[in-house]
């Protein structure tokens, strides 16, 4: 085949040797529009894992970049006048120049040639080639050019960043956090030979407008930056290789994410590869990792289908099937850390104190987790769990092991739970008239002993009306509240775990059948009027809510008021407001189901103006030293809904109210959503409320392990987590997740002690036969 590849980056060089490599006969040539061995930037970074993929895919220049790589594990962290550090990471870094220059010496030793200073406009310029591999960055030409097939999707991000080097040689991947009048600066630092490091600074666009970094030139620019970073820099001056680039240099990161990587012009079949299909943060230093796995991919594909022109349709099929979920992947981590540092000023740097930022810091991409931390570096987790541990109250001995995040305990007002696990809030539409029964007990007695701090029942309803289904639980009357407190009484008599409820209204959610029956489906029968912030059904084929006037909202409100007075009376320890989900209240706060033109509608104040309303009415009646809390849905995931930031201004407001924490959920408001599901997937609601808002949060959605919620509430994203589905599946999982990590000194009900020790040893056991 004749193949051409248009850029001579890490993608193109690296895929025209590996082809060159394995089919001789292969005509390759790389086309690069700047001078012979003449590159720009600094160092780029590795994991040991692609050198290991580079060794497979290629011995020869792998042992030679290898030579050259500079390695360490640790990182260290410069912040508030402390110097933190910690290892075990596995960093290797090497000069951008000097990887381009082994992997032009490999090609010409394989015959692939290249063609230095040719700017190519277009893929038609090579009528005879095969293939056209595209890797002209992400400013690529070619993909421009055939925009319409590739469907790019590119944003340009908000912060500001510059890259520079200096001679200054640093033992370990250095990340420095300064404050300015106007704002904060952070350096990404890591060595790459033996005496040049790589120095990236990177800001707010308001605090790069505040100190006219516009309007300076490079040279200004790197001047004042060696003023901000004087002191890690101990003397050594801040240089650039980026004269090519006009202006201060200052840049902003474009993530890049294409719909299509492949296209056939007629004449030859034309691919995406590098940043000219993808781009990824260098927050996580992924960018040439992806360049070079997109080459190795490619040409593995063609070894499977064949090292010719007819297999290349098949061959580029599987190459984007195959890499399109790898790349996603990456980009997903480098989009939570990228995002990270785009808030750390605001979020995390005025907030946290230095142990929990480092810690925050290094979780900041989701991919490194709480016992993760620990195989790199067990004394320095160690050390932080006994801060944190410390922090709740508990001193540690000397010897002993140190509980996790999740089983420190946690005050809120007068109420101390013993810890930072909650039974979530689940409908179990099993209730008659409303009353808890055997079911109810039964179900949360179980959970009540399988060591959760906090356990809560299923959204409970103040009147008749207010139900979901005619299984739902109520508490509008006096024998309902006779059954709160037996099951209060259960629940204290077999363990330390409190009890909590949720009070809420279905609005035009309601009157539906049980969800074994048609999950929202009208009732057939024996149904009741549904009422709402607007004339808005649920589905086209439910109930028409009629819209609440000024008498429906003075009832709603004394219902939940008399619910509240009872639940206080029956011994409940905690309260919570339901404000999410699409009910009653919810629909007030959300604009899909709030058209309203009075005062109840519009404006966030507005729409916000009847469920305060009714949380002030419940917090007056609610007894001082207990807490209250609001669900809220932080993201409609639908245009036109309520996003992270409106959820936030509804959390400001709440917390004035009085609310001492915001229970962070997120959609069913509007029946057409399309929600991002994925693990932790709602944590980045508790993370925005708790560090900008300044409120306590829970964490709730897809936490299903121990190493979930530490890592949650070690980085300080949430105060308590909330498990839903898990506990179906194991009543005792606070219990069996603590066994499961190695914690042993967690007390379980005295009747089922003789299992305690056999359970730990199985696990043990278990664990050393998958070591061997």
């Amino acid at each position: 085949m004749r193949i051409v590849c248009i850029g001579g980056g890490p993608a193109g060089l690296y895929l025209g040797l590996l082809m060159k490599r394995r089919h001789p006969e292969h005509v390759v040539s790389v086309v690069e529009r700047n001078k012979p061995y003449d590159t720009f930037g600094w160092g780029v970074v590795f994991s040991d894992a692609m050198m290991a993929a580079m060794r497979i895919a290629d011995p020869e220049s792998a042992t030679e970049i290898e030579d050259a790589f500079n390695h360490w594990d640790d990182i260290e962290l410069v912040f508030k006048g402390t110097r933190q550090r910690t290892t075990g990471h596995g960093f290797i870094g090497i000069g951008r120049k000097h990887l381009l220059n082994i992997l032009q010496r490999r090609c010409e030793a394989l015959g692939v040639e290249l063609v230095f200073e040719r700017d190519v406009e277009s893929d038609l310029e090579y009528p005879d080639a095969d293939l056209i591999v595209a890797c002209d960055g992400v400013n690529s030409r070619i993909r421009a050019r055939y925009a319409e097939q590739f469907k790019p999707d590119m944003v340009i991000r908000p912060n500001r960043y510059i890259w520079l080097g200096t001679k200054k040689a640093f033992d370990a991947f250095t990340f420095d956090f300064q404050k300015t009048e106007h704002g904060w600066f952070q350096a990404h630092i890591y060595k790459f030979d033996a005496e040049t490091s790589t120095f990236i600074i990177e800001t707010t666009e308001e605090a790069y407008e505040a100190h006219g970094l516009g309007d300076m030139d490079q040279q200004g620019s790197i001047d004042f930056c060696e003023k901000i970073f004087a002191e890690t820099l101990d003397g050594a001056r801040l240089l650039t290789n980026a004269r090519h680039l006009r202006g201060s240099a200052w840049l902003n990161f474009s993530r890049l994410i294409c719909g299509k990587w492949s296209v056939f012009n007629g004449r030859s079949h034309v691919v995406l590869m590098g940043d000219a299909a993808h781009t990824a943060h260098f927050a996580i230093g992924s960018g040439t990792k992806l360049a070079l796995d997109d080459a190795i991919e490619l040409a593995n594909q063609f070894d499977r289908h064949g090292h010719d022109r007819a297999s290349i349709p098949t061959v580029l099929e599987a190459y984007e099937e195959v890499r399109r979920v790898d790349v996603a992947r990456i980009q997903n981590a480098a989009r939570n850390a990228m995002e990270w540092f785009e808030v750390v000023g605001r979020r995390y740097a005025d907030t946290l104190e230095p142990p929990q930022f480092f810690y925050s810091m290094l979780t900041r991409s989701q991919r490194i987790s709480h016992e993760n931390l620990r195989l790199r570096d067990r004394t320095w987790l160690e050390g932080f769990e006994r801060w944190f541990a410390a922090r709740a109250g508990i001193n540690v001995r000397d010897g002993e092991r140190v509980p996790p995040p999740m089983l420190t305990p946690h005050r809120v007002r007068g109420l101390s739970l013993a810890n930072r696990i909650m039974v979530s809030p689940m409908a179990m539409y099993s209730a008659q008239d409303g009353l808890l029964n055997d079911f109810h007990i039964a179900h949360l007695g179980a959970r009540a002993m399988g060591g959760a701090g906090l356990i809560f029942a299923e959204m409970t309803c103040v009147s008749p009306d207010a139900r979901i289904t005619p299984g739902c639980l109520g508490l509008w009357n006096d024998a309902q509240a006779a059954q709160w407190r037996r099951l209060v009484d259960l629940v204290h008599g077999v363990g330390h775990a409190k009890v909590g409820i949720q009070l809420g209204h279905a609005g035009r959610k309601g009157a539906t059948r049980v969800p074994w029956e048609g999950i929202d489906q009208p009732l057939e029968s024996g149904d009741w009027p549904v009422i709402s912030a607007s004339a808005l059904p649920y589905l086209p084929h439910s109930q028409l809510p009629r819209a609440v006037d000024r008498n429906d909202m003075d009832r709603v409100r004394d219902d939940f008021v008399a619910a509240t007075r009872r639940a206080a009376g029956a011994g409940v320890e905690w309260l919570e407001l339901h404000c999410a989900h699409g009910y009653l209240l919810s629909s007030f706060l959300s604009p899909l189901t709030n058209r309203r033109t009075d005062d109840y509608g519009g404006s966030h104040e507005n729409r916000a103006r009847f469920p305060l309303e009714v949380f002030r009415a419940m917090r007056d009646a609610w007894p001082s030293d207990r807490p209250m809390s609001v669900r809220l849905s932080c993201h409609d995931w639908t245009e036109g809904g309520n996003m992270p930031a409106d959820a936030a201004i509804f959390a400001a407001m709440f917390k004035d109210a009085g609310a001492d924490v915001i229970d962070c959920s997120s959609g069913q408001v509007w029946k057409e959503e399309r929600p991002i599901y994925g693990r932790l997937f709602q944590t980045p609601f508790a993370d925005l409320i708790r560090n900008e808002v300044g409120i306590e949060t829970i964490a709730v959605g897809a936490i299903s392990e121990a190493d979930h919620a530490n890592s949650i509430l070690a980085a300080g994203r949430a105060d308590l987590c909330a498990i839903a589905r898990p506990h179906l599946a194991d009543p005792a999982w606070t219990l069996h997740e603590a066994a499961r990590i190695g914690i042993t000194a967690v007390e379980w009900p005295k009747q089922y002690l003789s299992a305690k020790g056999q359970y730990e040893t199985n696990l043990a056991r278990a664990a050393a036969a998958a070591a061997q």
